[in-house]
């Protein structure tokens, strides 16, 4: 297990009275040892790392995203080797981000197993409807791991609390209806929703989609943490260091 568990991270986070910054790489991304070196960088700044399966079916993924899932598939990443490069990380803990499909192609209990053994913290499951999670949540649950849940501005009101209620972990909010995407910023509605989210949730709230700097941070400070992806995904794609982006972010919160 990660010697630093997710409620442990956002614990630490409040204690010393900042938000939580949960990077988000992609595995194989740009080169299998970029990618390494890069979840390097991010563990001296991050609370929790979420980490990309790459798939072939995008989700939600910009074209920021979906070009450097591509190149990492095109490169032969597997789910395999991507348990493989994150057990060395003891900490920060480790997400992971993937397809339903790439679950229950060894099924659920063999894949809770590998993640376990790998030091996986837990997963974000995008295209498994909470209706449809009970299996892998409480295989997840025996195994001392979390199925993370996610929502989006276009939740109904009933689901949101549903949702919201039964959320482990960490909550990761989309900021707004679309893909993933760096922005400009956000209009006011983005904050009236995480501060409405933030009544019905028992666990952390962090916003993403769109976060790439320390405006945004202040924009919706009242978010309990900052998910950072397609920003660093683009300093990976132009030879730069992810740090260039975090240590503004890291400042801010």
């Amino acid at each position: 297990m990660a010697a630093v568990t997710i409620e442990q991270a956002f614990e630490q986070a409040v204690a010393a009275k900042r938000r939580a910054l949960v990077p988000f790489l992609m595995s194989g991304f740009p080169t299998r040892q970029g990618f390494s070196e890069a979840l390097k960088e991010a563990a001296t700044l991050a609370d929790v790392i979420e980490v990309g399966v790459p798939f072939s079916d995008p989700l939600a993924d910009g074209p920021v995203i979906q070009a450097a899932a591509a190149q990492a598939l095109k490169q032969g990443t597997t789910l395999a080797q991507t348990l493989n490069d994150v057990a060395g990380l003891k900490a920060p803990p480790i997400v992971l981000m993937l397809s339903i499909n790439q679950v229950l192609s060894g099924g659920a209990q063999n894949f809770a197993s590998r993640i376990k053994a790998a030091g996986v913290a837990g997963a974000i499951v995008p295209d498994l409807p909470l209706e449809e999670s009970g299996s892998l949540r409480s295989e997840f649950e025996a195994q001392g791991l979390t199925l993370l849940s996610m929502l989006a501005p276009t939740t109904a009101p009933q689901r949101m609390k549903t949702i919201a209620a039964s959320a482990k972990g960490f909550l990761y909010l989309i900021s707004s209806a679309g893909v993933t995407g760096t922005r400009e910023t956000f209009p006011p509605e983005t904050l009236a929703y995480v501060r409405r989210v933030k009544q019905l949730s028992r666990a952390p709230v962090c916003v993403g989609f769109g976060i790439s700097k320390p405006e945004h941070v202040k924009q919706l400070a009242d978010a309990d943490g900052f998910i950072v992806g397609s920003a660093l995904i683009k300093a990976q794609s132009q030879g730069r260091s992810i740090l260039e982006v975090l240590q503004p972010l890291s400042q801010a919160l």
